[in-house]
């Protein structure tokens, strides 16, 4: 069910939620952990209702399955996910990008949510600004994109998944009002996620840059950190570039 700590503040799925539900189910049918998935949101489930998942499975080999899970509440269709699931042995590996270097959880100012974000998932989550503005000070000046941010899902018990960095995907809409200067956000098109390494960390680091906003779509990605400095995934995103309502 479409409860409120996974809502949005308008009162429907967040699209990282569906994206990791999605996940969640492909990854519990084919026994395999998630290395690619791919998100498009076709339409909203409200808070209250129940979205049920069907998983397909397309093709199963040796060390990888694809698949995909439909999102539905009754006959209409949400959002539909792909996926590629599964490991190889291969015997080498590397990370060739680096954690901006940055202050840490405890000294970074937390995320000031607007009144609209009341029971909704903002309240579920933990974020501390690194760099980006408050919103008295989106006074319309563009800043050169970029918006990093420290996240920690507070009801996060058995550590950080798959599912977990698929919510976590979901910042690019937030991130496009820090780039205008804007009091402004999104509604999720698409969210695609693919998966580094899965180390323990409380709290994730998000560098997001939006690379445009036109026509009405803002564009962006996403490197998602451990504290160590591990790169755990990362996004692309596209959305609707909305102004806030208040």
């Amino acid at each position: 069910d479409v409860v409120p700590r996974l809502a949005t503040s308008g009162s429907f799925l967040f699209g990282g939620a569906g994206l990791g539900s999605g996940i969640a189910a492909l990854e519990a049918v084919t026994k395999r952990p998630c290395t690619w998935a791919t998100a498009q949101y076709l339409s909203y489930a409200r808070l209250g209702e129940r979205l049920d998942i069907d998983v397909t499975v397309a093709v199963e080999g040796s060390s990888v399955t694809q698949g995909r899970a439909v999102c539905r509440v009754g006959d209409r269709e949400v959002l539909t996910v792909n996926a590629a699931l599964g490991d190889r042995d291969f015997d080498a590996s590397g990370q060739f990008v680096q954690m901006p270097s940055t202050v840490p959880p405890d000294k970074s100012r937390p995320r000031t949510l607007r009144a609209a974000h009341a029971n909704s998932i903002m309240e579920a989550l933990d974020m501390r600004i690194a760099k980006g503005r408050d919103l008295e000070e989106l006074d319309g000046t563009p800043s050169d994109g970029r918006t990093i941010m420290w996240v920690r899902i507070k009801s996060l018990v058995d550590g950080l998944d798959a599912p977990a960095l698929g919510i976590l995907g979901d910042f690019v809409p937030m991130a496009a009002g820090q780039a205008l200067g804007l009091r402004a956000g999104g509604n999720s098109l698409d969210n695609t996620v693919r998966f580094a390494r899965l180390v323990p960390t409380d709290w994730v680091l998000l560098d997001i840059q939006v690379e445009s906003v036109q026509r009405g779509f803002a564009h962006g990605t996403i490197q998602m950190f451990a504290q160590d400095g591990s790169l755990l995934a990362t996004a692309s995103q596209s959305c609707i570039a909305r102004k806030w309502k208040n």
